[in-house]
């Protein structure tokens, strides 16, 4: 039997680490992200089940989120929920880097009770969004259900990745939307995972993304 010597990551990788500050006469966000986290989050937007569903990500995506949101909510959400997403989409784009040595691309499927839902990402330089999610419901706590699609479509514009988004199945708005946001982390979670076999190199035949 042929023993092959194992591969170790070089410990010399860079913090993967990003904080953004976005401020307007609607909202004023500050997002710090670290993709080589531990799951750990510090949320605050002011809309309940937004926060409950950022913290998804942090958790099942295994990123250190911190995000601080004050937003005109008198008027609506709208405006917190979109600059939240652009903002995190700005600092996952810092924090990705030039994406050496990721695997650039990830899948999950994520079911919970009736609902099943699938979300495919790739990061690869170009913003795209294709979302099916007819939720059952239009509000879910104090958080519009059509804000979903303005946060991921925010976090695709400045992130630059392809983003793929159907739930599948479900007949609960909450839990329609949380399959989505728990596979949303775990694609992510995969596509920015650094990959040993591939380190140093980028994932594409152009050599850049």
């Amino acid at each position: 039997m042929t023993n092959y010597p194992i591969t170790e990551v070089p410990q010399t990788v860079s913090p993967r680490i990003a904080e953004v500050s976005r401020k307007t006469a609607e909202t004023r966000i500050r997002v710090k992200v670290n993709l080589d986290g531990t799951g750990q989050s510090r949320l605050s937007t002011g809309i309940g089940f937004f926060d409950h569903m950022l913290d998804q990500i942090a958790r099942h995506g295994m990123i250190d989120l911190d995000i601080e949101a004050d937003g005109d909510l008198h008027i609506d959400g709208h405006h917190t929920v979109e600059d939240v997403g652009i903002t995190l989409g700005q600092a996952f784009h810092q924090a990705v880097g030039d994406k050496k040595g990721i695997r650039r691309y990830g899948h999950a499927y994520v079911p919970l009770d009736e609902a099943l839902s699938r979300v495919v990402i790739d990061f690869s330089g170009r913003p795209g969004l294709v979302m099916d999610v007819p939720f059952k419901a239009g509000m879910i706590g104090s958080l519009d259900t059509q804000l979903v699609h303005e946060f991921f479509q925010g976090f695709v514009n400045h992130a630059f990745v392809t983003l793929h988004i159907d739930n599948l199945k479900g007949e609960n708005a909450h839990h329609q939307a949380e399959t989505v946001f728990k596979a949303f982390a775990r694609a992510l979670r995969f596509a920015v995972e650094l990959d040993p076999r591939a380190l140093g190199t980028i994932p594409s035949t152009k050599g850049s993304l």
